[in-house]
């Protein structure tokens, strides 16, 4: 927007200016320059303006190429006469013929804020019903602004210098101008309102216009009478004579006029009247017979209507309580009653409830009970206030099969009235007496390979009733017994299948005795039997076969296995004795084990050496002690286990002839396993790198090719170990003589020579026993020395001769 307050819009041929209604004349509007390819003389040369009463056209050049054009404001624009203006501009080059271009050129005037809104009415009056709901429209005001966009949109609302409450009574909507009731309008309190309102453009500079709305409140009936009841009596006598004023009513109206003439009427019919004793007083008084039997209270409804239009009406409920008088006796439902009571009802049991009723209130129909008959105190009393018949003695239908009473009922009132009935109670006879079971025991125990049939115990059964509550039905529960009738109510419990003390050792046989009353009644005795043993169970191991392992050399009495054996049977019978069953090995076992009898503790009896038994097979037996005794036998297998307790033999070596091979060592040992497994190894070389032997194999190869610069003789000293834990070890001497190929020296031998000594290991493990030995076992020196000299180690040398031919 520059100065002069215009801004242009290019859309391909149409040229768009906004221009304000408040520019100045003279104002000077730069248009958009035309194009012309030619030059020279052909060029633009000048430009003309359609004919208009608001604008001219200023053509400048500025050389040959250079023409512009600007538009010149003539006369002042009104954007309410003449909004929109259409101009065309011809640009026109100077050719022959010339040639020309247009420009379409729309102005369009801007508004500017120079228009107050006016309101339709400066007045404006309306009528609205007292009442009206909440959010009711009562008139729209409407106002118009000349000018356009936000200069032209109004806002209304209320003017502040009116009265306060109308806001809170009414409300305008800003936009529309529609008037809204917000709050309740009431004619009696206001009966007109003058609101002011305003009317308010969005312009920068916003303008306001005023106008006057004078709402006038139309009156309704909208007060119903008021019923005020003043009561004389909270309670009326029921002989109480007509006339009698019960309660004072007035009632009254708010509004005036008719709306506050009324009329008073009692709704239904009821021994009550109103009785008018001035305008809007009236009195409420008795119009008929009361009877408080039969209607102890009235509810009253009053009803209070005005003349108004529509009428309003009011109601009021008077709550009348009629008072009592003792004029109605007690009263019995039934004057002769029949009951019926068991026997043997316990002391206060209930055996019947009497009522006599009586139509009286309060005290007049509080009544109390009693019995007449003095005979019939001693089985039964009542209870004066609830009239509940209870036993009060032992009822026996034997002794009295019914009783007569006689019970009174009297009321409390001033002149207390009575009245009567008769109670007839009869006696039903109870199947009151169980029956009664006694057990003789025959025998204290039953052998568990008792015959069926055996007799176990008596019994008799009792029931003291007669008739069908006398008669019992007797039976057992469950078991391996049977009830057999003897005679009447006499039975013998025998038994009736097989019995086994292993699986149950006794029995608790529960008899049942059950009369045929109704409802019958039964009783339980619980007879324990103890089934006693017989030797049926011979002794079981909990398998058939074992293994287990003793490391030879144990010193004797070392505890190898304890077995076990069990007897299902029971004290002697179950009693198991242990022995060692050695056929097979022609009684070497016995020599070598022991086992506890009572036990089962398997011990050795000497030391086992590995070399000579390796496993030792016998049987176990398991004896009970019952008559006759039953046995069972267990296989036992006993594995011996090694130990390094031997040391390596030397064997005389063999030579072979083919290749580098030279000689093989060969040495075994006594033991076996790891304490077998030896290894060879060159001890002592002597600077000679010209051999090797196999640590496995004992061959005694050359490492490289013999050369007569090699010696002779080659002296090898061979060290053989074991892998036992501690290890032992042996050595040997071998000479290795080198001759020509075509000589033949036989080998020479010598014997070897045995040569004892220890080695650093023993030495230690010597002094440490025989240190420990002397501090804490002093009394077995002698055993230790020769346990001692019998672990040394034999180290034997030799001397051999191998002869290398080349």
């Amino acid at each position: 927007m520059s100065d002069s307050g215009f801004y242009t819009l290019y859309c391909s041929l149409i040229l768009q200016l906004f221009i304000t209604n408040t520019s100045l004349e003279g104002a000077r509007f730069p248009l958009l320059s035309a194009h012309d390819a030619d030059v020279g003389g052909n060029s633009l040369k000048s430009y003309k303006l359609s004919p208009n009463e608001h604008f001219s056209l200023d053509v400048q050049s500025g050389g040959e190429s250079a023409v512009s054009a600007e538009l010149v404001l003539q006369k002042p624009l009104d954007r309410e006469k003449q909004s929109v203006i259409q101009l065309l501009l011809t640009a026109v080059d100077g050719g022959k013929p010339p040639r020309s271009g247009t420009l379409q050129i729309v102005v369009n005037v801007l508004d500017n804020n120079d228009n107050s809104p006016v309101f339709s009415k400066s007045l404006y009056k309306v009528s609205v019903l007292e009442n009206v709901p909440r959010g009711s429209r009562i008139i729209q005001l409407n106002a118009t602004d000349l000018d356009q966009g936000l200069n032209g949109e109004i806002l209304y609302s209320f003017s502040t210098h009116g009265d306060k409450n109308i806001f809170n009574i009414f409300e305008i909507n800003s936009t529309t101008g529609e008037i809204i009731v917000k709050d309740y309008i009431d004619y009696e309190e206001t009966s007109a309102f003058e609101i002011r309102v305003q009317a308010q453009d969005r312009g920068l500079s916003p303008m306001i216009s005023h106008c006057k709305v004078l709402v006038e409140v139309l009156d309704a009936n909208d007060n119903a009478p008021e019923i005020l009841v003043t009561s004389l009596s909270s309670t009326v006598k029921e002989d109480s004579n007509n006339g009698t004023a019960v309660a004072l009513i007035t009632v009254s109206d708010k509004d005036s006029g008719k709306n506050s003439i009324v009329k008073c009427l009692i709704l239904g019919k009821i021994p009550f009247k109103l009785s008018s004793s001035y305008r809007n007083y009236y009195s409420l008084v008795v119009d008929g017979q009361l009877d408080r039997e039969r209607i102890s209270q009235y509810n009253v409804t009053i009803i209070a209507t005005d003349e108004g239009t529509p009428p309003l009406s009011s109601t009021s409920v008077i709550t009348v309580h009629v008072s009592d008088v003792n004029d109605n006796a007690p009263r019995f439902p039934d004057s002769d009653l029949s009951i019926f009571v068991r026997e043997n009802s316990p002391v206060g049991a209930l055996v019947q409830t009497v009522t006599a009723l009586d139509e009286d209130a309060n005290e007049n129909a509080q009544v109390t009970y009693s019995l007449l008959e003095l005979n019939t105190l001693e089985s039964f009393t009542i209870n004066q206030e609830t009239g509940e018949i209870s036993v009060k003695g032992n009822l026996d239908y034997e002794e009295n099969a019914a009783f007569e009473i006689r019970v009174q009922a009297k009321d409390k009132g001033q002149s207390p009235r009575s009245t009567h009935c008769k109670v007839l109670i009869e006696i039903i006879d109870m199947n009151d007496n169980a029956p009664e079971i006694s057990v003789t025991s025959l025998t204290s125990t039953v052998r568990e390979d008792a015959t069926i049939g055996t007799a176990v115990a008596l019994i008799t059964v009792l029931d003291v009733d007669g008739g069908k509550n006398g008669a019992v039905n007797c039976k057992i529960s469950e078991s391996p017994f049977k009830l057999q009738s003897s005679y009447k109510n006499y039975y013998s419990l025998l038994v009736n299948g097989p019995l086994d003390r292993e699986s149950t050792s006794h029995y608790n046989v529960t008899i049942t005795a059950t009369d045929e009353g109704t409802p019958p009644l039964s009783s339980t005795s619980v007879f324990t039997i103890q089934v006693s043993d017989v030797n049926d169970n011979a002794p079981s191991f909990p398998h058939p076969q074992i293994s287990m392992y003793l490391q030879e050399n144990s010193p004797v009495g070392t505890l190898i296995q304890t077995v076990s054996a069990v007897d299902a049977d029971a004290k002697e019978n179950a009693q198991i004795m242990y022995s060692l069953l050695d056929n097979k090995s022609k009684g070497v076992v016995s020599t070598m084990l022991n086992i506890n009898s009572v036990t089962g503790e398997i011990y050795s009896t000497q030391p086992l050496n590995y070399e000579e038994v390796k496993i030792l097979q016998f049987r176990v037996q398991a004896t009970d002690s019952g008559v006759p005794p039953l046995s069972s036998n267990m296989t036992v297998n006993v594995f011996i286990l090694d130990e390094n307790d031997n040391s390596p033999g030397i064997l005389p070596p063999y030579s072979d002839q083919a290749g580098y091979f030279v000689a093989k060592i060969r040495a075994v040992d006594a033991d076996s396993g790891y304490n077998a497994l030896l290894s060879y190894h060159i001890a002592e070389p002597k600077g000679s790198t010209l051999f090797k032997i196999a640590t496995s194999t004992g061959e005694i190869r050359t490492k490289r090719r013999l050369n007569d610069k090699d010696l002779k003789t080659h002296p090898l000293v061979i060290l053989i170990s074991d892998n036992g834990d501690p290890s032992l070890s042996a050595t040997v001497s071998i000479d290795i003589l080198v001759v020509e190929n075509n000589r033949e020296i036989p080998p020479k031998f010598k014997q070897p020579r045995v040569k004892q000594h220890f080695s650093i290991l023993n030495l230690y493990l010597l002094i440490g026993i025989v240190s420990v030995s002397l501090i804490f076992f002093l009394s077995l020196t002698s055993l230790i020395a020769i346990k001692c000299h019998k672990t040394q180690c034999k180290i034997v040398t030799g001397k051999y001769f191998s002869i290398l031919i080349f």
